[in-house]
């Protein structure tokens, strides 16, 4: 699955936000949720993984690791996995034309990080205006149900591209990867 840094499997479609996300993996196999910023601990839907729009010119891949330091402070990774094409979402009725106006949704290449630094480098007030409240090391399989219904399908690639890989860096049955 791991390709060259452009080798897209096919363009991204057009009148998405360009995006690209970051899944970091502890050693244990979990991968790091942020819970967003105005969400109650027991509110469906209030976490997610790394992720924000590409800068213009910026390569997908640059752009997730900024995203991933903006968004925690974590720098210290490194590279185990991609995903070689768009995954893409639409907006539902209610954000359609508000935040992003000019997009009828997310286009967004993901990218599979080790995390290699220690706990106390996570730092969810790094830059700027702070995305997330909380963090926790979650199994991959738990995510889907964790993020908005809108971006669900976008989320069971990532676990469907990235499980194989991340069980075999961890160990089969880790609990992590459950």
């Amino acid at each position: 699955m791991m390709t060259a840094l452009g080798d897209f499997v096919s363009p991204p479609p057009d009148g998405y936000r360009l995006c690209a996300g970051a899944a970091v993996f502890n050693a244990a196999g979990s991968v790091f949720m942020g819970r967003r910023m105005g969400m109650a601990a027991d509110e469906p839907f209030a976490w997610q993984l790394p992720q924000g729009g590409l800068d213009r010119g910026e390569a997908p891949e640059a752009g997730a690791r900024r995203e991933l330091f903006e968004e925690t402070g974590i720098r210290s990774v490194s590279l185990i996995d991609e995903i070689n094409q768009w995954l893409t979402y639409d907006f539902p009725p209610e954000i359609l034309g508000k935040k992003f106006k000019k997009y009828k949704g997310q286009t967004q290449r993901w990218y599979a990080f080790a995390f290699t630094g220690v706990e106390a480098e996570i730092n969810l007030k790094a830059h700027g205006t702070q995305e997330f409240q909380a963090w926790a090391w979650m199994p991959l399989s738990a995510i889907p149900s964790l993020i908005v219904p809108f971006k669900r399908s976008v989320y069971e690639a990532i676990v469907s591209a990235f499980k194989p890989v991340i069980e075999e860096r961890a160990g089969h049955g880790d609990q992590g990867i459950e």
